[in-house]
């Protein structure tokens, strides 16, 4: 079967079957990992209905972020994806399912699963560059919002004076995982990409310290300074 052919059958059944839990984990999300991934993959020798597959249902469970289990998300997706492929698509290679699991279980930063194959890292480094940049940014507020979490500490936007916690403030999901996303990217290419966004958000940071100092056509060059990422 082509590989056009499968990915109809997946967004099918994804359409069908899956309920998303949040704005950040519908359908488009999984194409434009999808889209992401081939083009990380350009030129490389890789299994691509593997990461096809991974792309499509890595986020088949995704616990809510202030689920005290949210950290085993991945591994009960790659289970989930096992069951579901086995059950509903009986063409699908069974050779295949092992590295399309452990390509789900290890794109999550909460996991901490190592990549061990190609695949699973370019899955990685795609789905993290989702994260990035502007996509990213809409998507920080889009889940926070829905949790009712508040934009950011008013007093102390970025935790000068205090502890981190996203769960509490979506502004400091910035510093507890966004600007560490690059130096997790396991491509040269997903890396370049990572540092590029991540220095947007540095960027967009830098215009909300000098927004809330009363400087509305100018941007905190302090705040630039300090979250920078390395080689952006």
């Amino acid at each position: 079967m082509e590989l056009q052919d499968w990915q109809r059958q997946f967004e099918a059944w994804l359409l069908s079957h899956h309920h998303q839990q949040d704005a950040a984990h519908d359908i488009h999300h999984f194409r434009r990992v999808w889209a992401t991934s081939r083009q990380l993959s350009e030129g490389m020798s890789v299994d691509e209905l593997v990461i096809l597959t991974a792309c499509y249902f890595h986020d088949i469970i995704s616990l809510p972020k202030n689920h005290p289990e949210r950290h085993r998300s991945s591994v009960l997706a790659a289970a989930e994806t096992r069951t579901l492929l086995l059950r509903d698509f009986p063409a699908f290679p069974s050779s295949r399912l092992d590295a399309v699991c452990h390509a789900i279980e290890a794109h999550s930063f909460s996991a901490n699963i190592a990549p061990v194959t190609l695949e699973a890292k370019i899955v990685q480094d795609a789905d993290r560059l989702e994260a990035l940049g502007a996509i990213g940014l809409a998507r920080v507020f889009a889940v926070s919002g829905a949790l009712g979490v508040a934009l950011f500490d008013a007093e102390d936007p970025f935790a000068q004076r205090r502890v981190l916690n996203d769960k509490q403030f979506a502004l400091d999901h910035f510093q507890t995982k966004l600007l560490k996303l690059p130096e997790t990217m396991q491509t040269a290419r997903g890396r370049e990409l990572a540092q590029y966004n991540a220095a947007f958000l540095v960027t967009w940071m830098a215009k909300l310290s000098a927004e809330l100092n009363g400087e509305y056509a100018s941007f905190d060059p302090a705040v630039v300074q300090a979250f920078r990422p390395q080689h952006a």
